[in-house]
């Protein structure tokens, strides 16, 4: 009757809402995980689970005498996580049949991500063998009840929603007569699978959403008033102010397109350009991030294959990156200038702006599905042609999560973002801070580098992305004291340079994280993170990856990586035939790079078998730079390669039959054919001949190997 009680009293106040019961198996001798949000936490489970269990507590909750009366209400067993002998009282418990419940935090989130997990919860999985029903807690960290710092929203009554999830298991190595594995490291290897599957929980129970759906639900959470976006206008704008902007704009794009229509943005990095993304989702139209870096003839052929017909600019920006002979050179498509689009919202779209829009936002909004179509972003084709991107909402946010759960964002970091928001990078990075309560200073250039480090500085940012050539650059211009408050840099796009890791170590005391990730994963695959970090490599896969090596010849360590998860693309457009989807085979979609995954999960990239450069960041296509060669010296042979620079990345070397190319002979081929000053090769290596396969082919491996040397 008590029980009975409690529950109706917890539905009422809390407003509890049960996901996943489904999910719950008949047997018994079931080990109930859960994150730990607050002192709720173990009454909601006992009151709304459907299965009795013992709870383990930490013995120092037996010191307080509200939990030593609240815990005789159900059978408990106190112990102390850091003793390997107490975990031995659950394996039993366990092996009677019993149902155990257990935080393997130990602790309430100070965060509102995950804390550290121990090794025992890990160890009495691995050890028993049992099945493992993970339960997200969500919304009890906002409570009264939470350990939340003051940054953070705290609601009287906050809604709680419990997520079942599908059951799990932890496999531990089995004892060997070898060195290896020995009891602590089977502990340690079960723990970071316990691990696993809380981050794995943590992302799978996401709320499937549009991008306009999540901005609003970060409203809600964290309120209109709530200060979160600055750029170079040094204005502070609140999630209200950029909900009206996102309205506004939308409503403006909506005029000049069609719904579901894919619209060219060609933007920098400013607030209005991402209240133009969030608008045009709203509005269900589909923004296509032009990399404008790319030249007259990447701009032509990203729209010609994402069949684009209008571009949505700015005057201002035109003339500020002196794109104006850019601009000037397209063709067939209708460019739209936001300073003009702006008489266009008149009387009567500000009467529905202020009277309905904002205060019934999700009435406003077109209706669109988490499936459909969300942004198109671009990459280099193998043919020098760039490929659309196409991403859903589903497939963005999925990414989003993923980053959660294995890095602790919350509202009181700040986020310094200066990579474009044309680059995917760019793109979800500035979406986790907008769609999450962290604060962000946006930055239109990231080659700022005098500028970047003070701002950094000014701003008191604690989270920053960037590329191993941009670090590099900042580190030579900062002060070792402007980083003092950088507690999370994640260096991703490009191989992170190892004298830019010690650099960044020595002179400022941080420590790089080193990811990975494509375009068409929305970006991250892998990455380091605080709890799992290990020089050298790119980290673990982000949950709810999976991945899979082929095998290439000529390779003894690892193989081809193919990756499928909900964060991969929906497909590919390209220029042969524009506008028409190309999904990846089975979902899986084929990286291009020869890695290595170790026991623990860890990717170690070993080479790139695709035919790109990564130049600072930038994706080249080497069948591009072979293309300027051909035109400048149609008579000879060419072919491209890449060699390791500390500077860039990568360098492009061409070699060639040709004695006489010079440089500047391929300087002026490139900007006659528009193409940009990175496709142009930095070295030039004559030789009496290409090297060939057996089939005729240019022989690649040989190339590389020689340009290595060079």
């Amino acid at each position: 009757m008590l029980a009975s009680m409690l529950r109706f009293i917890s539905e009422f106040l809390f407003r509890v809402k049960v996901r996943g019961l489904e999910n719950v198996p008949q047997e018994n001798g079931l080990l109930i995980v859960a994150n730990h949000e607050s002192f709720l936490d173990g009454l909601l489970l006992g009151l709304f689970l459907p299965k009795k269990a013992t709870f383990v507590v930490h013995t120092s909750v037996l010191k307080k005498w509200a939990f030593r009366q609240a815990l005789r209400l159900t059978p408990y067993l106190a112990v102390d996580p850091t003793n390997p002998l107490a975990m031995k009282k659950v394996i039993r418990l366990l092996e009677s049949g019993e149902n155990v419940v257990i935080f393997p935090e130990g602790r309430i989130t100070l965060t509102g991500s995950l804390m550290k997990v121990y090794d025992g919860p890990g160890f009495v999985a691995g050890k028993t063998g049992a099945i493992i029903l993970p339960v997200r807690i969500d919304g009890a960290a906002e409570s009264y009840f939470g350990h939340l710092s003051e940054h953070h929203p705290r609601k009287l009554l906050p809604r709680v929603t419990l997520t079942i999830m599908p059951t799990t298991t932890v496999i531990m190595p089995k004892p060997s007569h070898h060195s290896f594995p020995s009891a602590k490291q089977r502990r340690r290897i079960a723990g970071e699978g316990m691990r696993s599957v809380m981050q794995k929980m943590l992302f799978q129970s996401q709320k499937s959403r549009t991008l306009f759906e999540a901005f609003l639900d970060a409203i809600d959470k964290f309120g209109g008033g709530y200060k979160l976006i600055e750029d170079f206008n040094e204005t502070e704008e609140t999630y209200q102010e950029l909900l009206k902007k996102s309205l506004a704009l939308g409503r403006i794009a909506s005029k000049v397109s069609n719904s579901g229509e894919v619209v060219g943005v060609l933007m920098p990095n400013i607030t209005n350009t991402l209240a133009l993304i969030l608008g045009m989702s709203a509005f269900n139209r589909v923004p296509a991030m032009l990399n404008y870096t790319s030249g007259t003839a990447g701009m032509q052929n990203a729209c010609f294959a994402a069949n684009i017909k209008t571009i949505i600019t700015s005057h201002k920006f035109i003339e500020t990156a002196k794109l104006e002979n850019v601009i000037e050179s397209l063709q067939n498509l209708n460019i739209l200038y936001l300073e003009d689009l702006r008489t266009d919202f008149g009387m009567m779209d500000r009467a529905w702006l202020m009277g309905y829009a904002l205060h019934y936002p999700r009435s406003a909004m077109e209706t669109n599905t988490p499936e459909q179509t969300a942004v198109v972003l671009f990459t280099s084709g193998s043919e020098g042609k760039p490929k659309g991107v196409v991403h859903s909402h589903k497939s963005i946010l999925a990414n989003v999560a993923q980053i959660l759960a294995v890095l602790d964002f919350n509202p009181t970091d700040k986020m310094m973002m200066v990579l474009p928001v044309f680059h995917s990078f760019g793109f979800t990075g500035s979406l986790i801070a907008v769609l999450n309560g962290i604060k962000i200073n946006i930055f239109p250039s990231p080659l700022q580098y005098k500028v970047i480090p003070e701002l950094i500085y000014d701003r008191n940012c604690t989270i920053f992305f960037a590329t191993s050539t941009f670090l590099c650059n900042y580190a030579k211009f900062a002060h070792p004291y402007d980083f003092y408050k950088l507690r999370i840099v994640v260096a991703g796009a490009e191989k992170l340079n190892e004298e830019v890791r010690k650099t960044y170590q020595e002179k400022f005391g941080i420590r790089i994280l080193e990811g990975y990730g494509t375009t068409e994963c929305a970006p991250a695959v892998a990455i380091n993170t605080p709890m799992a970090n290990l020089n050298g490599s790119v980290g673990q896969l982000v949950p709810g990856m999976e991945a899979k090596l082929e095998a290439v010849p000529g390779i003894d360590n690892g193989g081809l990586l193919h990756v499928r998860g909900e964060n991969v693309m929906m497909g590919y457009y390209l220029f042969d035939n524009p506008g028409t989807l190309y999904p990846p085979a089975d979902g899986w979609y084929n990286t291009g790079d020869i890695v290595e995954i170790d026991a623990e999960g860890y990717i170690h990239i070993r080479g790139r078998v695709k035919r790109f450069a990564k130049v600072a960041g930038e994706m080249v296509s080497l069948e591009v730079v072979e293309q300027i060669a051909n035109t400048a010296a149609p008579e000879q042979q060419h072919a491209a390669s890449t060699q390791a620079d500390a500077q860039r990345g990568e360098s492009i070397i061409l070699f060639t039959s040709d004695k006489k190319l010079k440089r500047e002979d391929l300087q002026i081929v490139a900007k006659n054919l528009g193409l940009p000053e990175l496709a142009v090769a930095r070295k030039i290596i004559s030789v009496e001949e290409i090297p060939l396969l057996g089939t005729g082919k240019t022989d690649y491996v040989t190339l590389k190997q020689m340009a290595e040397a060079a």
